[in-house]
Parts: structure tokens; C-alpha cells; sequence
């Protein structure tokens, strides 16, 4: 495989040399057309040395300008395959899990409000939001979860979350990145018991510290979507409103 790359690029660059050869020579041919028309070397030399001063323009115009569009381009056409595979997630498992452990949280009511997100709502009020929730105290009441029903809904997921993790684009969204690990770091902890009605102390706690690892990742990202789908996909972020898993009032169905 190396040496076809290798053999392809040579050939590349020989097409390259032989088009920088042609064009030499036609400007050579050109130039000496030019003298033979007109037998003014005089003039020759000022438009060549002309054309020359304006080389370091031309560079400059081309590697800071035009290739920071395009990498700007590309970028923004990375950012939005990486939100599609973001709204997969959470429309197949996210929403139904956070939905899920958010029911076991005992602080949720000091927090509920401020995450039913609204309409009105500008960048202003997710930042504000976000920055609430990095001082909000995540936690899981896990002797009232089921925790057999956790682990049905996650081992249901595994395949969609693991075709998720083969998608390159994942590598550049890092949080993104630990709440899929924290996920599956939780599916295989529960995985590995056989079951859960004696357990110790001490391995309840350890498990109630994974899921609201995994439970603090997945309110941020819903939080950074949401804000997505507000400045770019209205009619999705309607959707994500009606179905807000922290809203008890939320309804799919558009009323008056």
C-alpha cells in the first residue's frame, strides 16, 4: 500500500514539474514575441519586474486570505456532521437516559427550572446556564434506580454508541468524547455484576459516583445542543423543547 501512495505521489509531482515547464516556457515565448513585435526590452523588464513586486502580495493574499477561508469552510462543515452524530446520540439514547437518572437526583428541583429551556431564550441565557451548572452539586439516589433497568437500557445501546465512537469526527469534540466513555465506563460496570440486590455499601457508592459522572457529562451536553439547535435548526429546537426530559410539563404534542 505504501509503495502505490509513494508511486502516486511521484507521479503527481512529475505532473506537477511538467506543467511548471510548460507555463516557463510559454511566458518565455511570450515575452520573446512581445521583443520580436516590438523590440523594446526596456518595457519588457518594467511589466517582468512589476510582476514580480507583486509576488509577496499575491502570496500573502493567497496562504492568510484564501486558505483561512477555506480552512474556516472546513471547519464549519466539520462542525456540523459532529452535531448531527451529537443529535443521533441524544435522539436514540441520550434524552431517554438523562430523562432516566435525572428522576434519582435529589437536588434536581433547585435546578429543574432553569433547565426547561425556552423560545426567548439568547447565547446569554445558555452561558448563564451553564455556568450554574458547573457549581451544581450532581448526585443519584441509587437505592431508589433500578439498576437492572439501567443496565437493559444501556446494553440496548451499546452497538448505536460504539458505531458512534468509529466516527473520526468524534476526535475533535472532547467532551463529547468523555461523556461516551463515562457511558460506556458505566454499561460495563454494570455489565460486569450479576446482579444488584447484595450489593455492599461500598460498591453501591462506587457505582452512584460512575452514573453521575456520566449523568453531569450528558446535563452539559444537552445544555451546549440545545444552544446549538436554537442559533441554527429552529424547527429541531421546537422538538428538543417539547420533549425537554427535565420539563414534567414537556409534550410533543404542539398545543395552543
Amino acid at each position: 500500500m505504501s509503495k502505490v501512495s509513494k508511486g502516486d505521489s511521484m507521479r503527481w509531482l512529475s505532473w506537477q514539474v511538467r506543467l511548471g515547464i510548460v507555463l516557463v516556457a510559454a511566458t518565455a515565448a511570450l515575452y520573446g514575441l512581445h521583443y520580436l513585435i516590438f523590440g523594446d526590452l526596456h518595457h519588457i523588464f518594467i511589466y517582468l519586474l512589476g510582476d514580480f513586486a507583486f509576488v509577496p502580495l499575491q502570496v500573502l493574499i493567497v496562504t492568510l486570505i484564501v486558505e483561512e477561508f477555506l480552512r474556516y469552510r472546513d471547519k464549519r462543515a466539520r462542525l456540523e456532521k459532529l452535531n448531527m452524530v451529537i443529535g443521533a446520540f441524544f435522539s436514540e439514547a441520550g434524552t431517554g437516559l438523562l430523562a432516566y437518572v435525572s428522576g434519582f437526583d435529589p437536588n434536581l428541583d433547585r435546578v429543574r427550572r432553569d433547565l426547561v429551556v425556552r423560545q426567548g431564550w439568547t447565547d446569554k441565557d445558555f452561558c448563564d446556564l451553564s455556568a450554574r451548572l458547573k457549581r451544581y452539586e450532581y448526585g443519584v439516589d441509587i437505592r431508589r434506580m433500578d439498576l437492572e433497568r439501567l443496565r437493559a437500557m444501556l446494553t440496548g445501546d451499546r452497538g448505536f454508541m460504539v458505531r458512534l465512537l468509529e466516527n473520526p469526527t468524534l476526535l475533535e469534540h472532547e467532551t463529547f468524547t468523555q461523556l461516551l466513555r463515562a457511558v460506556f465506563h458505566v454499561t460495563e460496570e454494570l455489565e460486569s455484576r450479576p446482579g444488584f440486590d447484595s450489593l455492599p455499601e461500598t460498591d453501591l457508592a462506587h457505582l452512584a459516583n460512575d452514573i453521575t459522572r456520566a449523568y453531569s457529562y450528558l446535563v452539559a451536553e444537552w445544555v451546549d445542543y440545545m444552544r446549538y439547535l436554537k442559533g441554527n435548526y429552529p424547527y429541531l429546537f421546537s422538538l428538543a423543547m417539547r420533549t425537554n426530559p427535565f420539563d414534567p410539563e414537556a409534550s410533543p404534542i404542539v398545543g395552543k
